[in-house]
């Protein structure tokens, strides 16, 4: 059977079957009946079940089905390379002391009593540097989430200020691969798409940089765990684990200079944490079985058997890292490419949105239009790679056709697609915050601002059209 012989109906059920789930799963069980949430992963894995029953019933092979799925695993698995990837560089930077050196300088410099504004800021100059919103939270916002954890400060905010300051930079960097992608499904110049983008995510960032700034008055660092006594001991069991030493700033200098020079993402950070592995091999007085078991399960203070009484706070920071660090992410991940790669198989995500929105005709609505599919097709995909071409294809035609310009849609792509994807429980960006920072996206989804200002400005330049360049003709695609 092809696709284009399918029912709108059809294309429909296995999305409201998912909706049904996350809705009685997430929501109404746990709120209203007492259960517990049910674990993403079976929500998935029951709505791709779902979906393979009924395109069986339709008369789809398992086969068709199962080469859909495989094909989707297999254009989605850099991503599950890059959570391995990442759970190994930050067990070696830990094990080598490059993360617990720049925590112990940290509390040192640092003034605790503005965490969050410095969170949001340090992460935008570092994604920008580097165009990468992952590689910054892995890296400095590992560091920053270190020193707030130990100065007892609210983690929620600031992890909210990581990620936003992080998906900031990403996005407002010619190096990032989703600002380069939004501008290409769209055919703008990539400095274009990069000024339409300053209409939505400056106000968004000033506004949230003020907020964090306040939230410092109203939530202080913690009087017991912020005391000087308790930062002494703190530093001082920091300083007997680890042997500092300058050149431990190599393996986050090999990060920077690689995503500066374009290189590929993980040969980058594999190289990065075997410079930390040599690193601690020479400085650190730990055994080559530990570094193995760090490459492996991560970094466990037990390992320093000279030291026998770690403080909590700093076994809770450095206890990290490992192969396995990111087994449930990677996990679920799977979980959620099965259900996508069945929906792939009959196109439903482009047929959809085309349906539903055609019917356009005044400006303002085709805009409001775009950023709803994008949201639509990125939390129903989890791949803003894929986001990115579905809708600029499904919309480029009726942007030019009302004379709307074409960074109006490149930006709404990454308004309601990059900037939303750590407010979606499930995406990949959602799994690997929560997993690299330690903080459960209960906690930090609501301090994300920077992505909760934007959701609302967005459509409101829309409205008004402030930043929509009505003046300006549709460019021609590049």
């Amino acid at each position: 059977m092809e696709h284009s012989n399918l029912k709108t109906y059809q294309l429909l059920l296995p999305v409201i079957f998912l909706f049904v789930l996350i809705s009685f799963g997430l929501v109404i069980g746990p709120n209203y009946l007492g259960l517990k949430q049910f674990p993403l992963e079976i929500i998935f894995l029951l709505a791709a079940v779902f979906s393979a029953s009924q395109l069986m019933i339709l008369g789809y092979t398992w086969k068709q089905i199962q080469k859909a799925v495989v094909k989707k695993i297999a254009k989605g698995f850099p991503i599950i390379l890059i959570f391995f990837s990442i759970g190994i560089l930050i067990g070696s930077w830990m094990i080598s002391g490059t993360i617990p050196m720049f925590v112990y300088y940290g509390i040192k410099i640092i003034n605790p009593d503005y965490i969050y504004i410095i969170a949001f800021i340090v992460s935008i100059v570092f994604s920008m540097l580097t165009g990468t919103s992952w590689g910054s939270i892995a890296t400095i916002g590992v560091v920053v989430i270190g020193i707030a954890s130990i100065a007892g400060v609210d983690l929620g905010i600031t992890a909210g200020a990581i990620i936003g300051g992080a998906f900031f930079g990403d996005k407002m960097s010619p190096l990032s691969d989703t600002t380069n992608l939004a501008s290409a499904a769209t055919g703008v110049k990539l400095y274009d798409h990069i000024h339409s983008m300053m209409y939505t995510t400056v106000p968004s960032a000033i506004i949230a940089a003020t907020i964090f700034f306040s939230l410092s008055f109203v939530y202080p660092p913690s009087a017991e765990i912020g005391s000087s006594a308790t930062s002494e001991e703190t530093l001082t069991a920091i300083n007997s684990l680890f042997n500092f030493n300058v050149l431990l700033i190599i393996p986050p200098a090999i990060i920077l200079y690689g995503s500066i020079k374009r290189k590929p993402t993980v040969p980058v950070m594999l190289f990065s944490a075997f410079a930390a592995c040599v690193l601690s091999a020479i400085f650190q007085d730990y055994s080559l079985q530990d570094l193995v078991q760090t490459l492996l399960k991560g970094y466990h203070v037990d390992m320093a058997i000279w030291e026998t009484a770690v403080p909590d706070n700093v076994a809770t920071l450095f206890n990290r890292g490992g192969l396995y660090a990111l087994n449930e992410a990677i996990f679920f991940t799977f979980m959620v490419f099965i259900f996508i790669g069945i929906l792939d198989l009959v196109k439903a995500m482009p047929t959809l949105v085309n349906i539903v929105f055609k019917g356009v005709k005044k400006k303002w609505t085709l805009i409001i239009s775009s950023l709803i599919a994008t949201a639509f097709t990125n939390a129903f995909t989890s791949n803003q790679s894929a986001t990115s071409f579905i809708i600029g294809d499904a919309f480029k035609p009726a942007y030019d056709k009302l004379g709307v310009s074409r960074k109006v849609l490149s930006r709404s792509i990454e308004d309601y697609g990059t900037m939303i994807e750590t407010l979606i429980p499930w995406t990949a960006s959602t799994l690997f915050v929560v997993a690299t920072l330690g903080v459960s996206y209960a906690d930090y989804w609501h301090w994300q601002l920077l992505s909760l200002l934007n959701i609302f400005i967005a459509p409101l330049l829309a409205i008004t059209g402030i930043g929509c360049f009505r003046n300006e003709r549709a460019p021609k695609k590049l």
